[in-house]
């Protein structure tokens, strides 16, 4: 945009596309698709040129924490396991709702409510290992506290400390 001296307005006006949701995408808080953003590039006489490749992200040492453990928990996740888990998981939503304060929080968990109320097994495993910002938020207010067997949590955070 600062290449072509187009304006948030002005890219809106030409594509069609809300303002704020180009606000929001250029500040982080929403992803656009590739055709989404091909569109908007077209509009400035720009193509989007993707190259795919192995990057690792930049997680702090806390979501790294809980992207590991979900991991881990996310490799018992099936649909014998998520019915033995759903009395703990809602007895974990039950502790947050009264917990958690912030529209992002209760977002992120009216989105977990979402996942485990359809029985979303490969939407939970989406949210329990993206690197993406809303998987990694999610995890923030995780229903799935106690799910792990002590042994096996202890094994990821030795796991964790090994590796930093």
């Amino acid at each position: 945009m600062l290449e072509t001296g187009t304006t948030q307005m002005g890219l809106s006006r030409m594509s069609g596309v809300h303002q704020p949701s180009i606000s929001q995408f250029l500040s982080g808080k929403v992803d656009f698709s590739d055709e989404q953003l091909d569109r908007l590039l077209s509009c400035m006489e720009r193509r989007l040129e993707v190259t795919r490749r192995s990057v690792r992200p930049e997680l702090t040492h806390s979501e790294r924490r809980s992207w590991m453990l979900h991991r881990k928990i996310s490799t018992h996740l099936t649909m014998a396991s998520f019915k033995e888990w759903l009395p703990q998981l809602e007895r974990n939503f039950e502790r947050l709702l009264h917990g958690v304060r912030g529209p992002v929080h209760l977002r992120n968990i009216q989105q977990w409510l979402a996942l485990i109320d359809q029985s979303d097994i490969v939407g939970l495993h989406r949210a329990m290992t993206g690197l993406d910002r809303t998987s990694i938020e999610m995890r923030e207010v995780s229903p799935f506290g106690g799910i792990l067997p002590d042994e096996q949590r202890h094994e990821v955070l030795d796991e964790l400390r090994r590796a930093s």
